[in-house]
């Protein structure tokens, strides 16, 4: 820990449950913050997490627990990236150590963790609907509960925000939304929602009159009065109005969120009043560590770092990321095909999207943090003649199923998807993890779904996609470091639905998909290398259209089959494989490798591919039992 005065460590030594904050002065819970700030800063620089958010939140989780009586009172925060104080001070001080690692706590709220996380969330944009569920709940069992969502870091940007604002207005349920409004997500706020709180937050007039009147009224009912005269005031001066009024909510705010005596005063006035209300808290991402403040973008998650300089802990030798590799590649193609657009729900940096932004910003489309609106505006984008490159992380690519299918799908419009993060992601664990992608696209009419096994694939996966025989398509890379290889090179097309022989064998057949195909090439040289035979092993490539006359081959000439994927075994690879081969009456054993049917928690790749038993020690081990069958 870095230099924590002996008062304070007792403070935050002495944190178990939020009960222990409630004979607290202000001063004295001023001084926790910091200290939570500290120890959060001194964790996150040897383990990792989501840094940014929680720094600029840590008043918030200390004034919302000191206010309310949770867990009797259900908290619910958003996405889970400003949660980190409100882990600490509900008794999982300790376990914070272990954030994030195999077998530790997780890096969001989730229930079955805590019973003071009312409500698991990984995605953005879903507390408010879970908390006005608990409402109604509570209501209907004459519980005496208070239901509080959390929503920031650029969650109200998602549609499922707004259905569920719409729906706790006109049932005018008791419920407390908190904005907390650092304008900010992973990438700056876009839309016309961000541009209207900032109207707010920075209308002189009325801030100016704000501050008067609340500095100066010391009655705690009068302040409540005047509350409501200056929101009317208010809306005066902010000539576009109060959305958040005209859906049923009562507005209170703009408040400083990083000042605890003035948010602790503003929940206890707010504490007895029924209904949807909403509080607007300006906070400051990465609050409290200036490195953090400068650069919020990249400190929203920054690997590891040294405290005291705030210089980040970067690999000696770097490899090009696939995420660059598709940055680089689509701005390539997009300088000689002027109906090349890219479009990303608020991750332009994180999938390098960023790098055609700055080349053609009139082409790239930030949409905010809205994935069936990506997807379907893309759809428009290719009705419209265009050749849409729509680049959403896997795990949140599941959300916008519907679009995929109505609007993209079944009109037959040619939109690429770019699908990041496939298969296991390490530590932001269940909600993060890319599963579920090859399954569900597999299903879908139209869908031509590719997985490329190296770099040199992908950027030629990507130039394939813009060719007249390509339709809709989809193209699924894992998060990380490419293998190495030198992929700066002519452009070479792809024919959809073909796989490619890695290797020459006998007698075992290794069928594979993606980047795990790599895990298999080792894998194989081990196993020969201690003698053992060497397997036929396809990189099939396409998952759809799938590659018959591979798997017809692999099974006249083999009796042993594997499938491995990083991906879900239950109608992925695996699923067409053995489907296909039942079809055909294959007599021979098929051995599956991939992620089982559950959630797999955080941890490395490494780890997590171990538990799941398709790591490069387990598939050896499988080769070699495969062999072993004759």
């Amino acid at each position: 820990m870095r230099g924590f005065s002996l008062i304070m460590s007792r403070i935050l030594d002495n944190i178990n449950t939020p009960e222990d904050l409630k004979g607290l002065s202000i001063k004295e819970l001023t001084d926790l913050c910091s200290q939570i700030r500290e120890y959060m800063i001194d964790c996150c620089s040897k383990n990792p997490g989501h840094l940014g958010s929680s720094l600029g939140a840590v008043e918030l989780a200390v004034a919302i627990h000191y206010v309310f009586d949770t867990p009797k009172d259900k908290l619910v925060w958003d996405v889970g990236h400003q949660a980190y104080a409100h882990k600490i001070i509900t008794g999982r001080r300790e376990a914070f150590l272990n954030n994030r690692k195999y077998g530790g706590i997780s890096g969001f709220p989730k229930m079955s963790e805590s019973e003071y996380d009312a409500f698991g969330a990984g995605h953005t944009s879903t507390s408010i609907s879970a908390a006005l569920g608990l409402a109604e709940a509570a209501r209907l069992t004459g519980e005496q509960t208070k239901c509080i969502a959390v929503i920031g870091d650029g969650a109200l940007t998602g549609g499922l925000a707004f259905e569920a604002l719409n729906n706790a207005g006109a049932m005018k349920s008791d419920i407390l939304v908190i904005l907390n409004d650092n304008q900010i997500s992973i990438d700056k706020n876009v839309g016309a929602l961000h541009n209207y709180l900032v109207k707010i937050s920075t209308s002189p007039a009325y801030n100016r009159l704000k501050n008067r009147i609340w500095t100066f009224i010391g009655s705690n009912s009068l302040r409540r009065f005047i509350q409501k005269v200056t929101l009317s005031t208010k809306l005066a001066f902010v000539k576009s109005g109060s959305v958040f009024e005209g859906l049923g909510f009562r507005y209170f705010g703009m408040i400083d969120g990083n000042d605890l005596g003035e948010l602790v005063a503003t929940l206890q006035n707010m504490k007895g009043i029924g209904g949807p209300k909403l509080l607007h808290v300006r906070t400051v991402k990465g609050k409290g560590y200036l490195p953090a403040e400068q650069q919020q973008s990249v400190w929203h998650a920054p690997g590891k770092f040294d405290v005291s300089t705030g210089e980040r802990i970067k690999p000696s030798v770097k490899k090009y990321k696939y995420q660059e590799i598709f940055g680089e590649t689509i701005t390539e193609l997009a300088r000689s095909n002027q109906k090349i657009v890219g479009i990303t729900p608020a991750m332009a940096s994180g999938c390098s999207l960023d790098i055609m932004m700055k080349e053609f910003p009139e082409r790239t489309f930030d949409v905010g943090i809205a994935e069936q609106h990506a997807v379907t505006f893309s759809a428009g984008l290719a009705a419209g003649g265009m050749l849409p490159f729509c680049n959403i992380y896997s795990t949140f690519m599941q959300r916008a199923f519907d679009s995929i299918i109505h609007d993209v799908a079944l009109q037959n419009l040619k939109v690429v998807f770019c699908i990041d993060r496939g298969g296991l992601v390490g530590e932001d664990g269940a909600t993060h993890h890319g599963a579920f992608d090859l399954a569900y696209f597999r299903i879908v009419p139209n869908m031509t779904v590719a997985a490329p096994m190296n770099e040199i694939e992908l950027r030629n996966m990507l130039y394939s996609a813009t060719l007249p025989e390509y339709g809709p398509v989809v193209i699924r890379y894992p998060r990380g470091e490419c293998e190495g290889l030198d992929w700066k090179k002519e452009f070479s097309p792809v024919p959809a639905g073909r796989a490619r022989v890695v290797s020459e064998g006998a007698k075992v057949a290794i069928l594979s998909i993606g980047t795990i195909g790599n895990r298999v090439v080792k894998a194989v040289e081990r196993h020969v290398a201690a003698g053992g035979c060497r397997p036929l092993h396809y990189d099939m490539r396409f998952l759809k259209p799938i590659d018959t006359d591979a798997i017809d081959r692999a099974a006249r000439e083999c009796d042993v089959i594997m499938t491995v994927e990083d991906g879900t075994v239950i109608g992925g690879l695996h699923g067409a494989v053995s489907e296909y081969l039942s079809e055909k009456g294959y007599k021979g054993k098929i051995i599956k490798s991939g992620i089982p049917d559950r959630f797999v928690e955080q941890g490395s790749v490494d780890q997590l591919m171990s538990e799941c038993q398709y790591n490069t020690d387990d598939l050896q081990k499988k080769i070699e039992k495969s062999f072993n069958f004759f």
